[in-house]
């Protein structure tokens, strides 16, 4: 069986790609369209383009991100799969009556699971599930376990997708057994102290916090520092709320947390349940 390293910008990932081998390392890019949030290296985001083959105009996490993945390939001597599926502004538009908040995060599916399973196809076959290395540490076997529920009798994680035309030319959907979750932070009981001492005199440049910049699992206080840090970003997650239920979270708008007073000091990264840069997948 094919091992398998989802890589997410993040230092915990980063840590599993250098220190437990794998068969093939993948990235999943989050893009926007808003022009306010352009990549500002435009060489870079030529060159990122050319990677996906699909336009880049930015990406809803941290710029950062972009060097981190390219510092990361540079330091492993390994070549780093990067996917893309639908831009977050064609996730949004389809689900029109609602965003994705932590009941429904379907921005996790449509930008970062599906795009690694399409891949995952047509790098191994779809007869082949892979054993996925997940980044969670040795404090969070609660995660873990959570993620164990969702495996089969055979302890693997089923995905329903579509490789081929039915005879009236729609879509035919067949499930089939994707991943076998595996955590080797947690085996080994690695903490964060442990991933930091690690990256502290490597050449990879890190973001202060990976994952979309406006997630809603992000508490209010931690929107607003994010306002002060990425006023673009956080704008255009601003602007595609409105109406009755088009909120990102339920305990307010962002424009709500937009006016809460400034913060002056960091948070720690392991906040949420989104920290790892895996999204649970």
């Amino acid at each position: 069986m094919k091992t398998v390293t989802s890589v997410s910008g993040g230092r915990t990932s980063a840590y599993l790609a250098a220190n437990y081998p794998s068969d093939a390392l993948v990235f999943a890019l989050v893009r926007i369209e808003d022009q306010a949030c352009r990549f500002p290296d435009e060489p870079i985001r030529k060159l990122i383009e050319d990677r996906i083959q699909a336009p880049f105009v930015g990406t809803a996490e941290d710029d950062q991100i972009i060097y981190t993945m390219l510092d990361l390939e540079q330091y492993l001597g390994k070549q780093i799969s990067w996917v893309t599926g639908a831009t977050f502004d064609q996730v949004v538009a389809n689900r029109p009556g609602w965003l994705p908040n932590k009941l429904h995060r379907y921005c996790t599916t449509f930008m970062k699971l599906e795009p690694i399973f399409y891949w995952w196809a047509k790098t191994f076959g779809v007869a082949n599930p892979v054993k996925t290395n997940i980044g969670y540490r040795a404090n969070e076997a609660k995660r873990a376990n959570k993620m164990l529920t969702r495996c089969n009798e055979n302890g693997y994680i089923e995905m329903q997708g579509t490789f081929e035309k039915r005879t009236d030319g729609k879509n035919k959907w067949t499930t089939v057994q994707f991943q076998r979750p595996s955590f080797p932070l947690i085996e080994d009981g690695i903490l964060k102290s442990h991933i930091a001492a690690f990256w502290q005199d490597k050449p990879v440049r890190f973001a202060d916090y990976n994952n979309c910049v406006g997630c809603f699992h992000r508490e209010p206080l931690f929107l607003r520092y994010m306002f002060q840090q990425h006023p673009n970003k956080m704008a255009w997650f601003k602007s595609k709320e409105g109406g009755n239920k088009k909120f990102w979270r339920s305990d307010g708008s962002y424009a709500r947390f937009e006016k809460l007073l400034p913060q002056a000091e960091l948070y720690p990264d392991d906040f949420s349940s989104c920290d790892s840069g895996y999204c649970e997948i």
